[in-house]
């Protein structure tokens, strides 16, 4: 839920809390003041029942009041002389429908004889009343409130406008590229100081993201002629005739660690490259075309392996960096080939939307929220760990989703193209 949401719902919420309850109360206090006006009424009709009784020596006709309907009812004595006050609904003879009314009720004596007289004065008129004057009173301030709500609303968001600034900013920040971190001109205290933060550490993150970079090329790039001189060295050795078995062993044993350090430093400056965005030059490519001629760089391999290979290709051309793609297809076709055991199996599935490499392992399911991860491996790869998060990095240069999957002892990785 966004703020503005959130805090509208609650002031809405109080506001049309606090207006309903100030209405009903206003309604009832209203009621009862209009109930005490009716029963004012009701005694006064009461003594002139009374005194129209004692000069006149008979009751009064119930037709001779005006507003009021008066009833007698003759006693055989008085048992309650208390008087009753209450609501009911009456017959309306004049209006002929029902209606809501007052009533008055006590026994007295007339000419000395005991009724029980009950006087009853509607309160239809009064409930209109009731109602009009509420609708007048309570209308204006709904509508008050409305406008409130309404400015309220339009100031918030004029309030707010330079903190949605800021945070497209923030998304817009890419740590590879030249432009900092773009300020926003607000006269709010809070926001500038927000504002100045960011600002700072953004300078403070590029810049050390720059000596990371710039270390980790020279780091890589220094390496590579001693590593070639190394690797020189042990070739030179190797051939010669004059060593020993146990000699032969150690420089064989030096000869694939120096290999493997080679490929990790190589796939680090791969990894630097992706990261710094260096290949960004596209063309259309065929990826048919692409992935036969690497089953055929890769067919030695698979003999040797006794790989069962199947593969099912549509004409699918992508538009992208085909330095990226080749090692995207490279990686996938390595990962297949050296995680597979002998008689193992290869299925490739490639159509207009995306690429399906599965192969077979000794090796159970893997956790997908870790295998891309740098450095990451199982206990029994001798890899340098970095296949899989080099695939990762070059998916997400070429807005490619990937995904991991296990089903039926095949490990699948699925690349969804942006084709769509």
């Amino acid at each position: 839920m966004k703020l503005f949401t959130g805090y509208n719902r609650i002031l809405a919420g109080i506001t049309l809390t606090g207006l309903l309850a100030i209405g009903i109360l206003f309604y009832q206090t209203l009621g009862q003041y209009i109930n005490k006006q009716i029963e004012d009424h009701l005694y006064e009709e009461l003594l002139e029942v009374e005194d129209f009784a004692h000069v006149k020596n008979i009751l009064p006709s119930p037709e001779g009041f005006d507003g009021v309907i008066v009833e007698y009812q003759k006693l055989a004595k008085i048992a309650d002389k208390r008087e009753v006050l209450a609501d009911t609904n009456f017959y309306n003879p004049k209006k002929k429908h029902q209606e809501s009314a007052r009533y008055l009720k006590t026994q007295i004596l007339l000419n000395g004889e005991p009724y029980e007289v009950k006087i009853i004065a509607s309160k239809f008129e009064s409930q209109e009343q009731i109602k009009s004057i509420v609708l007048i009173i309570l209308l204006p301030v709904l509508i008050l409130l409305v406008l409130l709500w309404l400015v309220n609303r339009l100031l918030i968001r004029k309030i707010w406008l330079p903190f949605k600034q800021l945070l497209h900013n923030i998304k817009a920040f890419n740590i590879n590229q030249e432009e900092v971190f773009t300020p926003i001109e607000t006269k709010i205290e809070e926001f500038k100081e927000l504002n100045d933060a960011m600002v700072e550490v953004t300078h403070k993150i590029k810049s050390d993201y720059r000596e990371i970079k710039l270390f980790t090329e020279n780091a890589s790039h220094e390496m590579m002629t001693p590593l070639a001189v190394i690797n020189s060295k042990l070739d030179t050795m190797l051939q010669s005739n004059s060593l020993k078995k146990e000699d032969s062993e150690i420089l064989e044993d030096l000869y694939r660690a120096t290999s493997k350090l080679t490929k990790l430093n190589q796939s680090l400056l791969l990894l630097v490259k992706i990261d710094n965005n260096q290949l960004q030059s596209k063309e259309l490519i065929n990826l048919e075309t692409l992935i036969n001629d690497k089953i055929l760089y890769f067919q030695e391999f698979i003999q040797e392996r006794k790989l069962q290979l199947n593969v099912r290709l549509d004409k699918t051309e992508v538009y992208a960096n085909r330095s990226l793609i080749e090692i995207l297809i490279n990686n996938l076709f390595s990962n297949a080939i050296r995680h597979n055991f002998d008689g193992g199996k290869i299925a490739i599935n490639l159509n207009r939307n995306s690429l399906h490499f599965s192969n077979s392992s000794v090796q159970p399911k893997l956790d997908p929220n870790i295998i891309f991860e740098r450095f990451y491996k199982d206990n029994g790869s001798e890899g340098t760990g970095l296949g899989l998060a080099i695939l990762k990095q070059v998916c997400l240069r070429q807005n490619y989703n990937l995904l991991y999957t296990y089903q039926q002892g095949l490990h699948t990785f699925n690349i969804q193209f942006d084709n769509a």
